[in-house]
């Protein structure tokens, strides 16, 4: 069993979506899958949880591959609000759901190994060569930051991909000490930085498993639609994710995730289509 963690509010429904499609289209292993969510409307309209009518849907689609797999919501609105409710990275360069990661530790529901994904992400092979990777001795397992580890440090890791042995990082404290940083620090990359400044004993992999460069690359296990710092023709930025299928197919010339995204339109139709059909009974 492969164990996944995601999380988001109601909005990151096509990421969820489009990304767990492409997993159990290429993984043969059951998936077992947490997404974390809550509800911080005190701080924006559309902070708010994902539905259990998303999650019911979600779980339709991972059944329709294997009956074992599940998509299981944890609401830690209450946790959240305990641990960095009003804090100094409450309105950072993310929203407040890349800060749920850090309460991993605290949710007793979370298995022992889990691999976390950020919702703008889409799996090109099957994930067990990335999940059955031996971490018995690190507190985790993650990829270099393409900018970061050429500005801020060599093993700068981006935290899109976090491959978690929850065990070792409740004996070494990482999201504890992560969780106290963040409640200390104004940081620039809030739970990234956390984690990274907070890390004991990592291990480093190959960018195939979480590349945020190249779209069609025939060795990428993770591919990652993060923003990318472009110079051409000025210096600007482009972030986009994979549900935007028109524009990762005209701007990054990416066509590795047909299949996946031609499945995830038809399937994001049925579900609009049974929102519709409830609201008219």
């Amino acid at each position: 069993m492969i164990n996944l963690l995601l999380s988001g509010n109601y909005k990151v429904f096509d990421g969820a979506l489009s990304e767990l499609i492409s997993i159990i289209n290429k993984t043969k292993e059951t998936i077992n899958c947490y997404i974390l969510t809550m509800d911080v409307s005190r701080i924006k309209s559309d902070y708010i949880s994902m539905s259990d009518e998303q999650i019911k849907f979600l779980n339709k689609v991972v059944k329709s591959k294997n009956l074992d797999n599940k998509v299981t919501k944890i609401d830690v609105t209450d946790l959240y609000e305990k641990e960095f409710g009003h804090g100094k990275n409450e309105n950072a360069y993310c929203t407040p759901y890349t800060l749920l990661r850090l309460m991993a530790d605290l949710i007793p529901e979370i298995p022992d190994k889990i691999l976390y994904l950020d919702i703008d992400m889409m799996a090109a092979k099957d994930i067990s060569e990335l999940y059955n990777i031996d971490i018995s001795e690190y507190e985790y397992a993650a990829v270099r930051e393409k900018y970061g580890s050429k500005i801020i440090r060599p093993d700068y890791i981006n935290a899109g991909m976090l491959l978690l042995n929850m065990n070792k990082i409740k004996e070494t404290g990482l999201l504890k000490k992560a969780r106290e940083l963040i409640k200390k620090r104004k940081l620039l990359f809030a739970d990234q930085d956390a984690i990274f400044w907070s890390t004991s004993k990592k291990l480093l992999l190959p960018r195939k498993y979480n590349e945020q460069s190249k779209f069609n690359r025939k060795d990428t296990v993770i591919c990652h639609f993060c923003k990318r710092l472009m110079l051409l023709p000025y210096p600007h930025t482009e972030n986009f994710k994979q549900w935007q299928v028109d524009d990762i197919h005209r701007e990054l010339k990416c066509y590795a995730f047909d299949e996946d995204l031609t499945e995830y339109i038809k399937l994001k139709e049925e579900y609009e289509m049974t929102k519709g059909d409830k609201i008219n009974e």
